[in-house]
């Protein structure tokens, strides 16, 4: 029987970008880890940021695309609690040996994390209406 950590990196699947020798831990994290991740659980993070952005009035539906585009960071970097739900979605999951390595260096790998996800967001804005 496969262990939970087993499982989760083969549901994931590899890695995404170049890695090179001289890369950070960062960046190695980044590619290993949260880009597959991000990739994952891409359609799960559509539906919260509709539900979010429904729940807020449905101001974001009525923005134009470069105000959608600034909604989308700024829900990301200040609703706290919005963010806490979106990284949870993301450690979720982390390996065993991932959460570890996370919690070394949490606050930059957070803001890598936010910004992938900010990225990955606005890259589908139109599938957000």
């Amino acid at each position: 029987m496969k262990t939970k950590d087993e499982t989760i990196l083969e549901i994931r699947g590899a890695s995404i970008g170049t890695i090179f020798e001289n890369s950070s831990a960062e960046e190695k994290f980044q590619n290993q880890t949260l880009r597959p991740i991000l990739k994952f659980q891409n359609d799960l993070f559509l539906e919260v940021f509709k539900n979010y952005a429904t729940k807020q009035k449905g101001v974001f539906f009525t923005l134009n695309p470069d105000k959608k585009m600034q909604y989308i960071e700024n829900v990301i970097q200040k609703d706290i609690k919005f963010r806490n739900s979106l990284k949870g979605i993301i450690i979720g999951l982390f390996t065993i040996s991932e959460y570890k390595e996370y919690i070394q260096n949490s606050s930059n790998i957070n803001k890598r994390m936010m910004n992938l996800l900010i990225e990955r967001l606005r890259s589908q804005v139109q599938l957000l209406e």
